[in-house]
């Protein structure tokens, strides 16, 4: 084996998110062909605007997956974030203030539920799996409680402000600029080593003094930020609330970040994959439209090819 062969290995493991943007690159090419305004402003802006929630529910789950943990609760936190945000703007009377207000309430529930799941896992050493399960249903019930029907609307200029921008730019670019910016910063810091360390080997991390349930919760609360984050930008794109709203994003996230090279059993992978599977999710969607798949058939075709990413994915991995 020569020494450029012997070395691949190594490279992929640090750059697992190199084959989630090949995918994403063949896929936006597909797309091209099928749909030829592809790359105009508006559309990007579009798919962006359209991607952008899942893309942040899936940098959350990246970072509780790297400490071998998951977070099946996160679409539920999305839905309980989006309606007592609305809630609270329509308590409040709709102007600028009550806008503040509610979008401060909605970070403040995605922090909630992401420190009771932490807790839990973390602090009570439940089973992740089962407990985020559990906690998931007890977010949908609250959701349910605060907004029993869907439609609450929020103010107009709520959502004008989402779809409009600063200084030129789009809302959604910023939005995304300030998440990866946010990222960059953690990936800098103590903790993002300790997340690393505990996912790989927890065990020896408990020995090496890594303060491993402090790290599993702070992974958990970043989730909810994050989930947090993804509802305030659905509450711009709907324009309303709706308690079954986040349904969807739990095992969309979770593929998201498998798709990026993040391994299940914690401590490989990172923000960046996700970031690329999130956007290879989209971009299968977007092509089995435009290439005029029959209905009945999106979803068959769609879950197909997912598989054979995974796959690919693992198969990697393996080598």
């Amino acid at each position: 084996m020569s020494a450029a062969t012997s070395g691949i290995g190594p490279r992929l493991r640090r750059s697992t998110w190199l084959l989630a943007l090949g995918s994403a690159l063949l896929l936006a090419a597909i797309n091209l062909a099928l749909q030829p305004s592809f790359l105009e402003p508006g559309v990007m802006a579009s798919n962006l605007t359209t991607f952008l929630p899942l893309i942040l529910v899936a940098i959350g789950q990246t970072w509780v997956v790297l400490a071998s943990d998951i977070d099946l609760s996160i679409g539920s936190t999305v839905s309980l974030v989006n309606v007592v945000t609305v809630v609270v703007i329509d308590a409040l009377g709709g102007d600028a203030a009550a806008i503040a207000a509610g979008m401060a309430a909605g970070v403040a529930t995605g922090l909630g539920c992401g420190l009771v799941n932490g807790l839990c896992v973390a602090r009570l050493r439940f089973q992740p799996i089962v407990t985020t399960f559990a906690t998931g249903v007890v977010f949908a019930g609250l959701a349910l409680m605060v907004l029993p029907e869907a439609g609450l609307p929020v103010p107009e200029v709520y959502w004008r402000g989402y779809a409009g921008g600063l200084f030129g730019v789009r809302s959604v670019v910023l939005v995304l600029a300030a998440a990866l910016l946010l990222c960059l910063v953690i990936e800098r810091t103590r903790f993002a080593r300790a997340l690393r360390a505990s996912g790989g080997q927890m065990q020896a991390a408990y020995q090496s003094g890594v303060p491993v349930t402090w790290t599993r919760i702070r992974a958990y609360l970043l989730a909810g930020f994050f989930a947090a984050l993804a509802a305030l930008c659905l509450t711009g794109e709907t324009a309303s609330g709706d308690p079954l709203l986040g349904g969807a994003y739990a095992l969309s996230s979770i593929s998201a970040v498998v798709l990026g090279g993040t391994a299940l059993a914690g401590g490989v992978g990172g923000f960046l994959g996700s970031v690329f599977g999130a956007v290879v999710l989209g971009l299968i969607g977007n092509v089995i439209f435009f290439a005029r798949l029959p209905f009945e058939y999106q979803t068959l075709v769609q879950g197909l090819i997912v598989l054979a990413a995974l796959a690919g994915g693992v198969l990697v991995a393996r080598r």
